[in-house]
């Protein structure tokens, strides 16, 4: 198991936008960040040894399985083999642990007595409550109410870990508007932590330091494929913030760019209902509906679009992480979105191919990786970030003929895109 973190910053070449203090903040904005996490996000160091105490929780189920899936690649028809990435073998049932322990322990130390967060499909609360009963920390989450509703038992596992759960829109704090979002869960969790002492908001995805911790995937698997003498030349993740396809993609270009090996493609794969990398802007926005954050420059569609319900679940946030979409912006990362029916029936064909249950944001992930598995020369690396276990209601309404594709509205995107500041569009090569 590796030791040490990878922080692709410094093979960049070129500096991230730097976030803005929106409008109605008075003052600069504070973060409250542990000092070790900003300087994760900031530092040009490459390599970040990883705590002792993390390395403990991490050795109960690191390193996670990379097996040739030949039965899948039967299902699809590839051309070229597929190689799966499993990140589900843990209590939260998803990559999300990798982070949330990280993010715990740097909290403990820095003296907060109980952390908050919000939610999508649930991995993330999980993930949370899981590290926070491991470093005895309090958990506070607001899930996404129609995941709640659709996956109750997400917040029976919460709760078995000592996390207080609130389905969102919760009626605790001042924020209603926003619908079945994850960035009306990420507000509420922003205002009720600033609402008592000892706590602190926590994000599980789209800042460079979870993308970071999530290092540990990509770099794992780069040992694994090296040790079955197997080559890769794309490599797909899916994305609703970005810290799982970053984790898997990023360590494959930090290799490439350090001279260490050959480039190969990084292949996003999105929700059509919250298309941010494929039809959205390039602009700054904010991160959650209360609009107090920094606004980040991201791709996005939009902090006020109404995102649909759907069974892409972790994936309906409205931007990509500013790192990846910097990486988008400068022609880095490829990006497609798939519609949950694509989604859900590559879910079926893996389950029923390789036997593993994979969650609908994986699904999307195996949509992805069976296209491209037609049009690549070697290989494709595909992370499968998490189960499905608990999201078996979307494949009973698949089976039944019920789920239907919500393609994002184009004058609705054009709305809510419409009052941003875009980034200077002075780069090219964007694919």
């Amino acid at each position: 198991m590796t030791a040490a973190w990878r922080s692709v910053l410094p093979h960049l070449g070129y500096d991230l936008p730097p976030d803005l203090t929106p409008s109605q903040a008075a003052g600069p904005v504070s973060t409250g960040l542990p000092l070790e996490l900003v300087r994760q996000s900031v530092s040009l160091r490459e390599w970040w040894d990883i705590p002792e105490e993390v390395v403990a929780q991490y050795r109960k189920y690191r390193p996670t399985p990379l097996w040739r899936a030949t039965a899948f690649e039967r299902e699809v028809d590839a051309r070229v083999p597929v190689y799966v990435k499993y990140e589900g073998g843990n209590i939260s049932g998803s990559h999300k642990l990798n982070t949330a322990l990280a993010q715990a322990f740097y909290y403990k130390r820095a003296g907060i007595t109980e952390v908050v967060t919000g939610t999508g499909a649930g991995q993330w609360g999980t993930a949370l409550a899981a590290a926070c009963a491991a470093f005895g920390l309090r958990c506070t989450v607001f899930m996404v109410g129609g995941s709640l509703r659709d996956k109750p038992y997400r917040g029976s596992l919460m709760r078995l870990l000592g996390a207080t759960v609130h389905a969102s829109p919760s009626g605790l704090t001042s924020l209603t508007e926003g619908g079945n979002s994850l960035a009306l869960a990420i507000g509420e969790a922003v205002e009720y932590a600033r609402g008592g002492e000892g706590r602190a908001f926590c994000i599980g995805s789209g800042e460079n330091y979870s993308i970071l911790h999530q290092s540990v995937i990509g770099l794992e698997a780069i040992e694994q494929l090296d040790a079955l003498g197997a080559e890769v030349d794309t490599v797909v993740g899916s994305v609703g913030a970005g810290s799982n396809f970053g984790g898997i993609a990023l360590p494959f270009h930090a290799r490439h760019r350090a001279g260490e090996a050959e480039a190969v493609r990084l292949l996003a794969v999105e929700s059509s209902a919250t298309p941010k990398l494929t039809r959205g802007v390039y602009a700054y926005d904010h991160t959650d509906a209360t609009g107090s954050g920094p606004m980040e420059a991201m791709y996005s569609i939009g902090s006020s679009f109404s995102i649909p319900a759907s069974h892409s679940a972790g994936l309906r946030f409205h931007g990509a992480a500013k790192l990846l979409s910097a990486m988008r912006h400068h022609g880095s990362v490829d990006a497609v979105a798939v519609g949950q029916r694509e989604a859900l029936d590559a879910g079926r064909r893996f389950a029923v191919s390789e036997l593993v249950v994979p969650a609908p944001e994986s699904g999307h992930a195996l949509a992805g990786a069976a296209r491209a598995a037609r049009e690549s020369t070697r290989g494709v690396l595909v992370c499968v970030s998490g189960h499905g276990l608990l999201d078996l209601s979307a494949y009973d309404q698949l089976l039944a003929g019920q789920v239907r594709d919500l393609a994002a509205d184009e004058a609705a995107l054009a709305a809510a895109t419409a009052g941003l500041r875009l980034v200077e569009a002075d780069l090219t090569g964007v694919k």
